[in-house]
């Protein structure tokens, strides 16, 4: 078989058993790769973005898929109902995310920080975010993870640089969380990154090790003063509603005893009063049975007594005047 190509004719021999049979695999092969090659399968928490070209022309759900296979396709995933986090100052060993924490020499650069009082604070951290839009998160942004991990220590570091120290460390921590949180939302909103912050956690905030002993000393006298100050509080607490209590309780005896005594005098005076009504009617009789009412309640607390008449002017001395002492009983 001749075959010419330009000014020159080729004599072509058609190919050999053999060669049919290397032909026949290539096809075989060729097959195998495309229909391998056409299939995938999107992980429940994943989409895909499908490009042709480059060109990425539409998102898929979870589920098995297919594509034009041999380079033509190419598939991104995304994990869009996963929460990924970033962590600054340390790291957590067994982390699949590359861009989890950051290498162990930028590490102290990253907590390391000047406070709004000129001070130095170890401040670590981590954020906890999604994806919620895979095309802006991969097409956007260039980088998206450095760029959020740029993006989450700006905005540490200018929080931080407004507070003093104390407030870093102790009392201000919450607001600070909160602070950045809204921050960091706010510019991930301006660089369209397709992510959305679900928090900003502040761990271990502690001072340079060369005042760590200094300041762990304040704080400690700091507690101190914080517990001696609940124990006054507790022991006021106790003791003022006691005593209002004992106060109020001598008052109401007061105004009780203050009463009866009122009672009794006004009670004292009708029966004057009436007495007296009596009197004024029959003075004798009254004054009479007054002697003798009166007798009545005073000589039964005289015990034994002689009443002699002024006549007598001698008494025997051996006049046994009080009863003798009775005998001891026998034993």
């Amino acid at each position: 078989m001749k075959i010419q190509v330009g000014n020159e004719i080729i004599d072509v021999k058609p190919p050999a058993a053999g060669g049919k049979m290397v032909g026949y695999g290539l096809l075989a092969l060729v097959l195998v790769m495309a229909v391998t090659g056409s299939v995938y399968t999107i992980q429940v928490e994943e989409e895909g973005l499908v490009q042709r070209f480059g060109k990425n022309i539409e998102t898929v759900s979870p589920g098995l898929h297919f594509k034009i296979p041999f380079g033509v396709d190419q598939v991104l995933t995304v994990p869009v109902a996963r929460q990924l986090k970033q962590e600054f100052g340390y790291g957590t060993t067994g982390a699949t995310n590359q861009t989890q924490w950051s290498s162990p020499s930028d590490m102290p650069l990253e907590k390391n920080m000047v406070t709004g009082d000129l001070n130095s604070a170890l401040v670590e951290w981590v954020i906890q975010y999604r994806v919620t839009e895979p095309k802006l998160y991969l097409f956007h942004v260039r980088n998206p993870e450095e760029t959020l991990r740029d993006a989450s220590e700006s905005v540490m570091r200018h929080v931080v640089g407004d507070r003093t120290v104390d407030e870093v460390i102790t009392i201000g921590r919450q607001e600070i969380e909160i602070e950045c949180a809204t921050k960091l939302r706010d510019l991930i909103t301006l660089y369209s990154m397709g992510i959305t912050i679900d928090q900003v956690q502040l761990k271990n905030v502690d001072p340079p090790e060369p005042v760590q002993a200094s300041f762990n000393e304040v704080n400690s006298a700091q507690q101190e003063k914080e517990k001696s100050i609940n124990i006054a509080n507790g022991e006021y607490n106790r003791a003022v509603p006691r005593a209002r209590g004992e106060a109020e309780q001598t008052i109401s005896q007061a105004q009780g005893y203050a009463t009866q005594r009122v009672n009794e005098a006004e009670g004292d005076v009708a029966k004057f009063n009436a007495l007296y009504t009596e009197y004024s009617k029959a003075p004798d009789v009254t004054r009479r049975r007054l002697y003798l009412e009166t007798m009545e309640l005073v000589m039964p607390k005289l015990g034994n007594k002689v009443i002699l008449d002024e006549s007598t002017s001698q008494v025997l001395p051996f006049l046994p005047l009080n009863p003798p002492a009775p005998a001891p009983a026998a034993r």
